[in-house]
């Protein structure tokens, strides 16, 4: 059985209606402009943690774009623990983005913070991030079900996974099923990464939800020399997707340079991440066909 197989036995929860794999046990496919997300192809995510300038994005884009993303990443709005940490560019870092997308011909995804922010973002982004900190945001959760937007919804960073499938049902009980849904690490004891990246939620969410699971190995383990490993071993576990920060200068970033990939080291591993797919049964999406 390989790591995509979906025939596993589902544990006895009693999980939310809606997302369950009782539901829809041949699983959910989501489509981001037609590039779709919990079929046999994995489909990587890749861009600045935020949008800083026009030529930090331009340039970047176009390096993950030729190194195998298939969606652009970038923040516009910025959650920050300090109120004097940088906040991001708001609009105009929305319009830098869709420049980003003409020229790559990339989707976007891009984190929105409110529910002010969600009719905005839905005009600029193809897909919208709902970040840890706001996994609980129970308003932002119903706006974004009401919208018909597909949405990355990250797992909080204390949260039980019964408490993040929880959260998602709120998005399906407001009538949007395009949900994706993003382990990117939690807190435990350990401090000497991040977070701690519980690759365990992916074979577990895959027997409870039939929603399809990526992985943040940037988040989830905050040293850019950790992420490759990680994203290679998400992949062997199943997860149906990657989302990985990469920056053209990450020495000089606003915002967590630290885990950021250079462009070449994100070539290097989206060639290696094709090995390990094959090697499970499947495939990197590859935007070019």
């Amino acid at each position: 059985m390989d790591a995509f197989s979906c025939t596993l036995p589902v544990a006895s929860f009693n999980d939310p209606e809606l997302v369950s794999r009782k539901s829809k046990p041949e699983g959910t496919v989501v489509r981001v402009n037609e590039i779709p997300i919990g079929g046999r192809e994995v489909v990587i995510m890749a861009g600045p943690c935020a949008v800083e300038s026009e030529e930090q994005l331009s340039e970047t884009a176009r390096h993950v774009s030729a190194g195998g993303a298939a969606i652009l990443r970038g923040g516009a709005f910025k959650p920050r623990t300090s109120p004097y940490s940088f906040q991001g560019l708001g609009i105009d870092g929305l319009e830098m983005l869709a420049r980003a997308k003409k020229e790559t011909g990339l989707p976007v995804v891009s984190e929105v913070m409110d529910t002010r922010q969600v009719e905005v973002l839905s005009g600029y982004a193809d897909m919208l991030q709902i970040g840890s900190r706001n996994m609980q945001n129970f308003p932002l959760l119903k706006e974004a079900g009401d919208c018909n937007k597909p949405i990355l919804l990250k797992r909080g960073m204390m949260a039980t996974l019964d408490e993040y499938l929880a959260a998602a049902e709120y998005i399906l009980a407001h009538g949007n099923p395009h949900v994706i849904l993003c382990e990117r690490g939690i807190r435990t004891f350990e401090t000497s990464t991040r977070y701690t990246l519980d690759l365990n939620a992916i074979p577990m969410l895959k027997q409870r939800t039939h929603l399809p699971v990526i992985v943040d190995p940037s988040h989830g383990t905050g040293i850019r020399t950790l992420v490759p490993t990680m994203a290679k071993a998400a992949v062997a576990a199943g997860a149906d997707g990657l989302l990985i920060e990469v920056h053209y200068r990450p020495e000089e970033a606003l915002c967590d340079g630290s885990q950021s990939l250079f462009p070449e080291e994100f070539g290097i591993l989206v060639a290696d991440l094709r090995k390990v797919a094959q090697a499970v049964g499947r495939s990197i999406y590859n935007s070019k066909n």
